[in-house]
């Protein structure tokens, strides 16, 4: 029976820490950018925020990825 690595667990938690922060910087970012329409670093904050959204998406899939090999192995 194989156990858990728990070196992968803590590594696939704290990628969870970091998506969780990227899942609230990400709307409010992007909130701060329609709000302030007329200004004229809209788009740059714009693309950031989208960019933020983007990243965590991407690391939600990665640190599931880790999660599930530090359960299940490389298999």
């Amino acid at each position: 029976m194989k156990r858990t690595d728990r070196e992968l667990l803590l590594k696939s938690l704290k990628y969870f820490a970091f998506t969780v922060a990227l899942m609230f910087m990400a709307p409010t970012v992007i909130y701060q950018a329609f709000k302030n329409q007329t200004h004229p670093w809209y788009w740059p904050v714009l693309i950031v925020g989208i960019l933020l959204a983007i990243s965590a998406i991407i690391m939600g899939f990665y640190s599931l990825r880790v999660l599930m090999k530090s359960f299940f192995g490389e298999n």
